[in-house]
């Protein structure tokens, strides 16, 4: 994925260092701002690069913004720095120049149409469509302005919009983007040690006892060892019927990159389940699509949530895969199976997983209520539900992967 560097700042300005120079702004601005807060605003950027100032704007906010008292500083110096009289790479937060930073003002950015002072290009994918806020030349500045709002204006709205409204070029556009998502799973771990010089580390009795019998006397030295961590198995199984269409090549290019970046284990299913791992590490992802498509014959048919789910268990769960894994499930909950069913198998899943994260792109309607037998079977034995139904509405997944942040309360208001 390309660096929040390339994606949002100024050349030469790095996530870290663009974080760091927010926080600290904020700090001299009189808000009780931790580091710690800086360092999650880098690794957010990081995940999902913002392609707009009012992303930025938002992602910012969530991350640095604990109560609601805090938002007129907030926006007041977000406005200061990305209106150019805080130089954002400046760790101190010096200012450009001498205007004041008004507390009291409410200066959130603009829509798409009139943000006129956004400091960043749009992502890698799209490296023609720029935000303003670049140097430009006194003579000749209105009509490329103009031309430069209208493309930021087509972008955010690509970004922001459907997957199912998209059109044919705007999902092969956001397809190239959503391979580049980085997902991150917790640490666990291993069975494996290390050697350790530190005597807080678990004695390595075998060790100890093994350097002793060499010498042929007693232990001289004490050997240590603490288990190595590692990250989590990833496990993403797609539904491809035929409900799932208007989001299945966005998906596939989702699983794809995972498969790439986070080593995952890749799996679709319609009326049977299929093992894609193979299939989808080419790195061509119109061969990649064309090979998975081919592999599953089921493409576009009717939904066996719990028949596949017995599958994977059976088959590929009970024997390691996922034990203590994060499994996501992409499925919009349309099951011609029974209910019961659905929740036996999401039962013993449960049992076998460490988090299991269910994306459904129907959520993302306001009216929705996840009242359909299969999706209401599962729900309970979910740890997080979010909708994924759009490029910028991954971050939810990604951060669903890693943490798993308020999944809980979200189930409970949609029961």
């Amino acid at each position: 994925m390309a660096d929040f560097g390339a994606a949002i700042s100024p050349p030469g300005v790095e996530a870290a260092s663009l974080a760091a120079g927010l926080v600290t702004a904020l700090r001299r601005a009189g808000l009780a701002t931790s580091p710690d807060r800086a360092v999650r605003l880098a690794e957010a950027l990081r995940l999902i690069p913002p392609f707009a100032r009012e992303p930025l704007y938002w992602t910012c906010r969530v991350v640095l913004v604990s109560s609601r008292e805090q938002v007129p500083v907030f926006d007041a110096v977000f406005s200061a720095v990305f209106d150019g009289r805080i130089d954002p790479a400046d760790s101190r937060g010096a200012t450009k120049a001498e205007p004041a930073i008004d507390p009291g003002a409410r200066l959130r950015p603009s829509p798409p149409s009139g943000a006129a002072k956004a400091p960043s290009a749009l992502p890698k994918a799209s490296p023609p469509a720029l935000l303003p806020g670049r140097e430009r030349s006194g003579e000749g500045d209105g009509p490329e302005r103009e031309a430069i709002l209208a493309m930021a204006s087509a972008e955010e709205r690509m970004h922001e919009t459907s997957f199912a409204e998209l059109s044919a070029e705007e999902v092969g556009q956001v397809r190239r983007l959503v391979r580049e998502i980085v997902f991150a799973t917790p640490e666990r771990l291993s069975r494996r040690t290390r050697k350790s010089s530190h005597n807080n580390a678990r004695l390595d009795i075998r060790s100890t006892v093994r350097a002793a019998q060499r010498t042929g006397s007693d232990a001289t030295k004490l050997i240590y060892a603490h288990r190595r961590p590692r990250p989590r198995q990833l496990v993403l199984l797609c539904d491809v019927s035929a409900s799932m269409e208007p989001y299945t090549r966005v998906f596939l290019s989702l699983l794809q990159g995972a498969v790439a970046g986070a080593r995952a284990e890749a799996f679709v299913f319609s009326t049977r389940l299929t093992r894609l791992t193979q299939q989808l590490a080419v790195r061509n992802p119109d061969q990649a699509l064309a090979r998975a498509a081919a592999r599953a014959p089921d493409w576009a048919g009717g939904t066996q949530i719990a028949e596949s789910l017995r599958s994977f268990i059976d088959a590929h769960g009970r024997r390691g895969l996922a034990r203590g894994a994060v499994v996501v499930v992409l499925s919009d909950g349309w099951a011609q199976d029974d209910p019961g069913l659905v929740a036996t198998q999401m039962g013993r899943l449960k049992r076998l997983a460490y988090r299991i994260v269910w994306v459904n792109p129907r959520k993302a309607d306001v009216n929705y209520r996840p009242l359909a037998g299969g999706m209401a079977a599962a729900l309970p034995y979910c740890d997080a539900f979010v909708s994924g139904h759009s490029y910028a509405a991954l971050a939810e997944v990604a951060a669903a992967v890693r943490d798993g942040r308020g999944t809980t309360q979200e189930r409970q208001g949609n029961s």
